[in-house]
């Protein structure tokens, strides 16, 4: 897991470093400094803009840093008289010292014009929760335009690193050299696409920072055993398909197939038992006669126009037809319940409305997920995984538009019931499938992308 924080979870491990550990501020400063400057191409001239707050002094230091190892390096503020703030003002003084002065202008477009090299952008950081204005708008706006490559400090000014969204006018950087852990920002589309390429400096704390926010990672599959059979690895029951929808039944089958579980038997309406069995082969195909068979270690229902949950009492994962409105509460009560709603579906089933921004996702699924044992897997562009009796939201960075089709759902609902009947814990099983979901989808750039495509990729994508 990647930790995404949020500026008081950063704050707090810097307060800890430099209160509880005894590492000064400034230390942490000039770390910050060296480790972005070693960022940029050598010779190249730098143009470095200060805000007038811990930003500002990194920006400040990295100028003095980059003037001792004999780099042309012109320092700006977007306010004449610039009112430093703490450490920066430590820093403005040693720049100062070095005989060097900090320039404005009112026509930072005209300015501009005339820069070379690359800009160090030092105005705004942690303290930035609300749109830019005045002056610094304006140079944001100037630089954006003028096309010179910027490496922002921490993050680009104009986002807010506890938020996903961006707020108003913002640097469009290169690069970011993020200072201690990612944020929020560096994680969460659309903020994310401001950052450019995105390094980690490392900066002297005495703990891993760690929040309630992580990005998956790959996920490490446990080997296989030599003497491994098709009753090692889980059968799993799908309750899926009815006349005019037997597809998303198939789907279902081989996404629970292709990631290796041992047996699958789909539970069809009998009207379309055949056509399903025609398609997939290895799959058990039996007409549903109310009752799942005993020896299942999942059950996953909903597919192809499936309404009524039977009853059933081991791990369950509820999709499509069977997400009904207003049972959102009910499934995630349920221990060993994995719920896999799009934003419209998750509307319907807590009776919410539908979250239309990354930040209002993140929020109404941790407020649904609070303590309960159930899993939800938020599905979208970087689907949320919460609840599990965690505190935690997972974010999945793998996939991209082009599993916006009908059936991908279905074969990702698959995948959870087949790995969740391999052993795997639901929330894990959950975030395994939905990570190989869409890296399977990111070997497969662009529209007219099938389920079926994802399906043949994933015994490579999972030896790999």
């Amino acid at each position: 897991m990647i930790p995404l924080l949020t500026a008081d979870e950063m704050r707090a491990a810097e307060r800890q470093a430099i209160g509880g550990w005894g590492v000064a501020s400034l230390v942490l400063q000039e770390h910050a400094a060296l480790g972005a400057l070693a960022l940029l191409p050598p010779g190249e001239p730098l143009q470095v803009l200060a805000g007038p707050g811990n930003n500002g002094g990194d920006a400040l230091a990295l100028a003095r840093l980059a003037h001792l190892q004999g780099r042309a390096v012109t320092v700006w503020s977007p306010f004449a008289q610039p009112h430093w703030q703490g450490d920066a003002a430590q820093q403005a003084r040693l720049w100062q010292g070095l005989g060097q002065t900090v320039l404005t202008t009112e026509a930072p477009a005209q300015t501009m014009a005339a820069w070379r090299g690359w800009v160090v952008d030092g105005l705004f950081g942690l303290g930035t929760t609300r749109p830019l204005e005045g002056p610094a708008a304006a140079w944001v706006q100037a630089l954006n335009a003028s096309g010179l490559p910027v490496l922002a400090l921490d993050l680009p000014s104009g986002l807010d690193p506890s938020s996903a969204e961006v707020p108003g006018e913002a640097v469009r950087a290169v690069k970011t050299a993020c200072f201690g852990a990612r944020k929020v920002c560096h994680g969460l589309l659309p903020a994310r696409n401001w950052c450019g390429e995105i390094t980690l400096v490392s900066i002297p704390l005495d703990q891993v920072p760690t929040g309630h926010l992580a990005l998956l990672e790959r996920p490490a599959l446990a080997p296989r055993a030599w003497d491994s059979h098709k009753g090692s690895f889980g059968h799993v029951a799908i309750r899926a398909g009815s006349l005019g929808m037997s597809g998303a039944a198939v789907l279902a089958a081989l996404g629970a197939l292709r990631v290796g579980a041992g047996l699958v038997t789909v539970l069809t309406d009998p009207e379309v038992r055949a056509e399903i069995a025609a398609q997939v082969p290895e799959a058990m195909v039996q007409p549903w006669r109310g009752k799942v068979p005993a020896e299942a270690d999942v059950l996953l229902v909903g597919p192809g126009g499936i309404t009524e949950v039977p009853d059933w009492q081991g791990p369950l994962v509820v999709d499509a037809s069977a997400l009904k409105e207003g049972e959102g509460p009910r499934w995630m009560d349920r221990p060993g319940t994995a719920i896999t709603p799009h934003p419209g579906e998750f509307a319907r089933l807590f009776h919410l409305a539908r979250p239309l921004l990354m930040d209002e996702r993140l929020a109404q699924a941790r407020d649904v997920a609070a303590g309960k044992p159930g899993v939800l897997l938020l599905k979208g562009a970087q689907s949320v995984i919460a609840g599990g009796a965690s505190p935690d939201l997972w974010i999945n960075p793998t996939g991209h538009p082009g599993l916006a089709t009908g059936g991908s759902g279905d074969l990702l609902a698959g995948m959870v019931a087949g790995f969740r009947a391999q052993g795997l814990p639901m929330r894990e099983a959950v975030a395994t499938a939905v990570w190989f979901h869409g890296a399977a989808a990111d070997r497969l750039p662009g529209p007219g992308l099938l389920p079926h495509d994802l399906a043949d990729l994933l015994p490579e994508l999972l030896r790999g």
